[in-house]
């Protein structure tokens, strides 16, 4: 049976099984009326398994959130809430409608029934519900969700949405990559109308870290330029999908943060690492003096871009360091100073190419360069 089929109480067995913390939902409730929401229901559609819960409440979001204890994050001005019990993650919603005074504004809201809650949703695949602790368990779709989902669609649920909210626009390829959905030809039509310029530059970056986060990022990069959102760079479809494979392995996985590092793939801001990946060090000592000051993040771009060189700087030249130090020098007479720094300078290099080994040579050659 495709798990897009799965009957509801089926859904809501599996529901049960894998939210231990259901109970305690019902019993913060106090009888009002809550609903299971949005991604949580998608994902139990398509059999993933345990989740975070999003639940909607027809009422004081807050009142349920802080009946249920553990710890709490409020956000008033949203009527949102979020509970950690455990390591379980809930965030709560009062049912409410939203305006937005301009393009891009955050919205302003007020309480509103469920229908009308749905309905202001960004996907038909994210605007389901199954009701908690009523009479009528089945599944809430007004708009089709469940379908959409069987048939690989992504559909918007209103034509103002990418107005209101641009950011639902890089949700949207976060979606269609984790999904494999397609938009359909009406929300394409509005996705390449999105203007990103409408929001703040966080706000923006902020969406884009959450995109770069997922598993198929590189998927959903290429998508953010073939529906004409985001203006990528030249190669950056490719590179991206290279980042990726180079931080999905040892040492590179340890080495740097791979969302920034898509990020940076996105917005075209490769800093040192073109150059780096044109150079062709001719030693171990000059490929650390052209890596030093490069962040991690931009050894991953520049060994994405071909640095071939910069596997040996990262899995062994990165780590040399001497047996001595300043106090041996000082012990044997230099002074502190410029000279000192130079001297260990000289002697690390030395050792990185070869040239000297064990803290005797070490000390030998850092005295013959401090004297010159």
């Amino acid at each position: 049976m495709a798990p897009w089929t799965r009957p509801t109480d089926e859904v809501l067995a599996a529901l049960e099984g894998a939210v231990p913390e259901l109970s305690q939902l019902l019993e913060a409730a106090d009888g009002a009326d809550m609903y299971v929401v949005g991604g949580t229901v998608r994902d139990l559609l398509l059999g993933r398994g345990r989740t975070d819960l999003d639940i909607a409440v027809a009422g004081d979001a807050g009142e349920v959130a802080s009946r249920l204890g553990g710890a709490l994050t409020g956000h008033e001005r949203f009527s949102t809430a979020t509970v950690q019990l455990g390591a379980a993650r809930i965030d709560l919603g009062s049912t409410r409608r939203e305006t937005y005074s301009a393009p891009g504004a955050l919205p302003d809201v007020a309480p509103a029934g469920i229908n009308e809650d749905l309905s202001r949703r960004d996907f038909t695949v994210n605007a389901m519900v199954l009701p908690l602790g009523g009479a009528d368990p089945n599944l809430l779709d007004p708009h089709g969700g469940r379908s959409d989902l069987a048939a690989g669609v992504l559909r918007v649920i209103h034509d103002r949405s990418f107005i209101d909210d641009p950011t639902r626009a890089l949700r949207g390829a976060r979606y269609a990559a984790r999904f494999g959905l397609e938009p359909d030809p009406e929300t394409f039509a509005l996705l390449r109308q999105t203007d990103l310029g409408t929001i703040s530059a966080d706000r923006r970056r902020s969406e884009l870290l959450r995109l770069t986060a997922e598993p198929m990022a590189s998927e959903a990069i290429a998508l953010l330029g073939s529906w004409g959102i985001v203006d990528l760079p030249p190669g950056a479809q490719r590179l991206a999908e290279k980042v990726a494979e180079q931080m999905a392995g040892h040492p590179w996985s340890a080495l740097a943060d791979r969302d920034r590092a898509l990020l940076a793939v996105i917005e075209g801001d490769l800093g040192p690492a073109p150059a780096l990946a044109a150079a062709t060090p001719a030693s171990p000592s000059e490929s650390v003096e052209l890596a030093r000051g490069a962040s991690p993040e931009e050894l991953v771009l520049a060994r994405a871009l071909g640095a071939d060189w910069l596997e040996s700087y990262v899995t062994d030249h990165r780590h040399v360091v001497l047996e001595i130090n300043g106090e041996d020098l000082i012990a044997a007479g230099v002074p502190e100073g410029p000279a000192m720094g130079a001297a260990l300078s000289d002697a690390l290099r030395r050792k990185l190419d070869g040239e000297i080994s064990g803290r005797e040579a070490e000390l030998e050659a850092a005295l013959a360069a401090a004297r010159g």
